[in-house]
């Protein structure tokens, strides 16, 4: 699969990472859904796809929040954390996003933009072995306003040193797509993987 790029000479690639590089989200809703089943807390896959974005805290609260319980968040984000590592070793790059960051690689900038935390970050791109494909990472906790904000993305230009106008984003969400324009960011949608 061939991800088309929309026109322009780009000066830095900020790339998401679940979903986008590393296709993960499988196995991240494997890990959310044993980790919130010992809480009796549903969580469909619908909606697990919707939230796609999200920051893991937030997630959490509002899953509290509309099912009136009272999972503590910082055990539960724990819990699933945990349970995302040990299917880390099954993940896979997303096809067609590997091509882009190697022809970018020592050419022009790049940065992960996530929602995930710097550890499960760096525990992804690791198993995919780019750890060291990637100038800067903006991960949970580097930024205070999640997608679709657009603060990550900007904290990444500025970490770059590029203009927004001149970075290019690749995203598979529909809050990280409104994260790039509200930057002032072009942006690429990378589709879902095909299964089966």
């Amino acid at each position: 699969m061939i991800i088309s790029l929309p026109p322009g000479e780009f000066r830095a690639y900020l790339f998401d990472c679940d979903g986008t590089i590393a296709d993960s989200m499988p196995l991240h809703y494997r890990a959310w859904k044993q980790a919130l089943d010992e809480w009796d807390c549903a969580f469909p896959e619908d909606l697990f796809y919707a939230w796609g974005g999200r920051t893991v805290a937030g997630i959490i609260a509002s899953l509290n929040q509309e099912q009136g319980l009272d999972m503590p968040v910082e055990v539960v984000a724990q819990r699933r954390e945990a349970l995302f590592r040990e299917l880390l070793p099954q993940v896979t790059p997303v096809p067609g996003v590997l091509a882009h960051i190697d022809n970018a690689c020592g050419r022009i900038p790049t940065a992960v933009v996530s929602g995930s935390t710097r550890d499960s970050v760096t525990a992804s791109l690791s198993a995919l072995g780019l750890s060291d494909r990637f100038d800067v990472l903006v991960c949970a906790g580097d930024y205070t306003r999640a997608k679709p904000d657009p603060e990550g993305f900007l904290k990444a230009a500025e970490h770059l040193g590029v203009a927004p106008r001149d970075c290019l984003v690749f995203e598979d969400t529909d809050l990280g797509i409104r994260a790039a324009d509200a930057a002032g960011m072009a942006s690429v949608r990378v589709p879902p993987p095909r299964r089966g």
